[in-house]
């Protein structure tokens, strides 16, 4: 069974660890700010100019001045501070974020990522992606493994104009978690009730897919 949104951001939250600073992204990534495992002390940076974004508000906790990256309205944790963001991208540029979590059209074998893009359909452009890839060593991308017509977006090649190259080394789809190394995608989990075989038939590119593959778990 393909994984939810919310449970794609839990499967990320996993990767996080006590003391990074991370960037969350404009879509799913946001959600991670949810499932920060207790008693683990992250600093969760937004680009609009925020280090310190706490878990969504409740009813009466929102904000409408107080948002993300993708307009949405948030907390600040104990100890968060606002500013430009000219400092924000100080920030990311100067390669001080630990962790960067991503949505994307497409990836491929080689690290590329396309993110912005899509000839003929309006999309918001790219923000602050180009800055963010080119700066993080840890980038993690979460997205659906096939688009809605059942076309994989785990290519050989991207097809669509790239935000960055090279810059990508793991992919949380809704079917499997990915490393890429040497030219080639490496199967390391699968979705809870996910076979090896779908997830190889929605693979357009080269995967490595090792004697045993273990659920994620929850």
């Amino acid at each position: 069974m393909a994984l939810s949104r919310e449970q794609l951001a839990q499967r990320v939250a996993q990767e996080l660890q006590d003391g990074y600073y991370v960037n969350l992204g404009i879509g799913i990534p946001t959600l991670v700010a949810n499932y920060v495992p207790e008693g683990m002390e992250v600093m969760l940076q937004s680009e609009n100019g925020l280090l310190g974004m706490g878990a969504f508000p409740t009813e009466n906790e929102i904000d409408a001045d107080l948002i993300n990256a993708g307009k949405q309205t948030v907390t600040m944790a104990t100890g968060a501070s606002v500013f430009d963001s000219a400092e924000s991208f100080a920030m990311i540029r100067g390669g001080h974020v630990d962790l960067t979590v991503l949505g994307a059209f497409e990836v491929d074998v080689n690290g590329n990522i396309a993110s912005y893009m899509i000839p003929g359909k309006l999309i918001k452009g790219m923000g602050g992606a180009m800055d963010l890839v080119a700066g993080a060593d840890n980038i993690i991308v979460t997205m659906t493994h096939a688009s809605k017509k059942g076309e994989s977006k785990l290519l050989a090649n991207c097809s669509l104009p790239l935000t960055g190259k090279g810059c990508i080394k793991k992919v949380l789809t809704d079917l499997a978690f990915i490393e890429i190394k040497d030219g080639k995608f490496h199967l390391i989990e699968r979705a809870p009730g996910v076979s090896v075989e779908e997830i190889i038939k929605l693979t357009d590119g080269e995967l490595v897919v090792p004697a045993s593959v273990p659920e994620m778990k929850f």
